[in-house]
Formats: C-alpha cells, sequence, structure tokens
C-alpha cells in the first residue's frame, strides 16, 4: 500500500512506519521535531527510507502533500502531554486538525482513514468497559479527543473511516515509561497510593497489526473499536514485572495519594497560565489511581484481533532496547 501516518514522528507513528516499509509499503510520515525524542526518532525513519515531511495537521497544504496518491492514512497526531500550552493548543491540533485531515482525505479519495483516539475518552472509571460505556472524560486532552471522534464519525460518508481507541501502549521505542524503568533501576521510584487500579497494557507490535486489520477489512468501517493487550494489569503487578525486567526487585513502601494530588493541582494551577511546565500535575497521578479493564470483544470478532505479547516479555522487550540506547544508566 501507499500509506501516509500524520504524527509520523511519535512512537506510535515511528514504529508503525517502520514495520510499514518491512512488509514493503510506501511510506510518507507527516511529523514534528518539538523534542529529543521526535529528533531521534525522525533520524531512525529517515534510516528506515521513510519518506518524512516535516509539518503539522493544522496545515492544510502540507497535508494535502503528505496524502497525495496515498491508499490510507494513519491519524495519529494529537497534542497529548503537553502542559505548558492553553486549552486552545489542544482544540486546534485534536480537534481543528482532524477535521483538516478528513477533508484533505475526502477530497484525494484517500480509501481508508484510520482514526487514533484513546481510551482517556472515558476519564476516571472502574469495572471494564467497551464501545458503549458512556465517556466522561476529565480533562482537555480527552475532551478534545471524544470531540474528534465526533468529527470523524459525522464524516462517515464522504470518507471510509474507522475510529481506534488505544490503551497504554508500551514497546521498544517508547519514552513514556522510561521514567519508570530507570527509576525502578536506580531505586527511585515512588509507589504511590494503593496500586490496584489496572492497566490495559498494549505491545506496540500488537497494535500494529490492529491498526492494519483496520485499515483493510470493510467490517469496521463507520465504526469505532477497542483495542487491548491480552490482560489488564493492577499497578502494583506492573511494577513488580518491570523491576525484574531491569534486574531489581520492586518498591518496598508506597506513599498517600492526597499529598501529590494537592501540589499537582496547585502548581497547575499556578504554572500552567504562565506557559510552564508543571514538574507534577494531576494527569500524571492518573497512571497510579486510574484503570479499568477494556474489552477487544468486539475488535476480535469483527477483526480477528488477537495480542500475543505479555507484559512479562513485551517489558523485556522494552528494557533491552531502553539498554542498547544506554537510557538505563
Amino acid at each position: 500500500m501507499h500509506v501516509t501516518i500524520t504524527g509520523g514522528t511519535g512512537f506510535i507513528g515511528t514504529r508503525l512506519a517502520e514495520r510499514c516499509v518491512e512488509r514493503g509499503d510506501t511510506v510518507i510520515a507527516l511529523g514534528q521535531k518539538n523534542t529529543s525524542a521526535e529528533s531521534a526518532n525522525l533520524a531512525r525513519l529517515e534510516d528506515a527510507g521513510v519518506d518524512v515531511r516535516m509539518g503539522s495537521v493544522t496545515d492544510s497544504a502540507a497535508v494535502e502533500r503528505a496524502v497525495a496518491g496515498s491508499d490510507v492514512v494513519f491519524h495519529l497526531a494529537a497534542a497529548m502531554h503537553e502542559m505548558n500550552v492553553p486549552d486552545g493548543h489542544y482544540h486546534e491540533v485534536n480537534i481543528e486538525g482532524t477535521r483538516n485531515v478528513l477533508a484533505v482525505s475526502a477530497r484525494a479519495g484517500i480509501r481508508r482513514v484510520v482514526h487514533g483516539s484513546t481510551i482517556g475518552v472515558y476519564g476516571i472509571t472502574h469495572g471494564r468497559v467497551d464501545e458503549t460505556t458512556p465517556c466522561v472524560p476529565t480533562n482537555i486532552y480527552g475532551r478534545t479527543k471524544l470531540e474528534a471522534e465526533r468529527v470523524v464519525l459525522e464524516a462517515a460518508e464522504r470518507v471510509p473511516l474507522v475510529v481506534v481507541r488505544i490503551p497504554e501502549i508500551y514497546g521498544p521505542g517508547d519514552r513514556r515509561l522510561l521514567k519508570m524503568f530507570r527509576g525502578l533501576r536506580r531505586g527511585r521510584f515512588p509507589m504511590v497510593g494503593r496500586g490496584r487500579n489496572l492497566h490495559p497494557l498494549l505491545f506496540v507490535d500488537d497494535l500494529i497489526d490492529g491498526l492494519w486489520q483496520a485499515a483493510e477489512s470493510d467490517a469496521v468501517v463507520g465504526e469505532v473499536v477497542l483495542f487491548a493487550g491480552p490482560t489488564a494489569i493492577t499497578t502494583t503487578e506492573m511494577v513488580r514485572t518491570v523491576a525484574e525486567s531491569v534486574g531489581v526487585k520492586g518498591p518496598r513502601f508506597r506513599l498517600p495519594m492526597w499529598p501529590f494530588l494537592l501540589v499537582g493541582t496547585v502548581l497547575e494551577k499556578t504554572l500552567r497560565p504562565m506557559g510552564i511546565q508543571p514538574p507534577l500535575h494531576t494527569r500524571r497521578l492518573d497512571f497510579f489511581r486510574k484503570g479499568f479493564e477494556v474489552s477487544a470483544d468486539k475488535a476480535r470478532r469483527l477483526l480477528g484481533f488477537e495480542p500475543h505479547v505479555s507484559f512479562r516479555d513485551g517489558a523485556k522487550a522494552t528494557a533491552d532496547w531502553y539498554r542498547s540506547q544506554g537510557l538505563l544508566t
């Protein structure tokens, strides 16, 4: 296929582009290099022979150039972790950027748009969720991603598309969990709260298999589907497994949640309006308090989606990659 990937210099976009090249696809990655991780990913993509275009999904001309001649657009670009920007930035990228990608894709006659959404649209909940579970997002990221889903589904008559809600993704190339791996390796990772919240972790290559299935199957056109890993695990189990992968014992002590929530709230309200990234904020604490089990029954039924990598094996592969990059020292 001829593939365009927005958010191409992100973790998922980079790995998707590499695997597309491996199977013989022609790939254009539209991305940016605002961080050291994105710059490193850019070098990886260029080494893999990917045609990388620098630009934003809010730029119609850049999107038009990137999707010209493509069969499939994987729309993964999003404002996600930035806490030093106004809410308008999230609206511009996540909602208007998505609207822009859809409009350009419709004009270009794209065969399929796979829109990457997030389980963040559910907010803080418990129990088992599926595509019918009410969405009550609790932060600007989740709210704008949910609105972007609505924009996508409203465009279903103009372009064949599918919305994929993505859970917590990890694997070689991921920088989000690096702090945990490195912190545990150094004996400096605090356990906050009771550690009983669940994480529906999915290995990056299992996700990519699902994205390909979503791009190729007519059964999910116009649908929302959820992906999830083999088994949801608690924070305690996750930390214990990561500690094992880096050759140490897990933390022995737990810290209460409330002081961190208080400090995070104060820092967020004080620093964010000044354009300063808070060192601690409430979304960062979601790791220790937000959690639920995700049902991938619909994806399994319609796509044959089946994750294969256990968290133990995936954590080992991730730790090995961090070592190879000199990131655990």
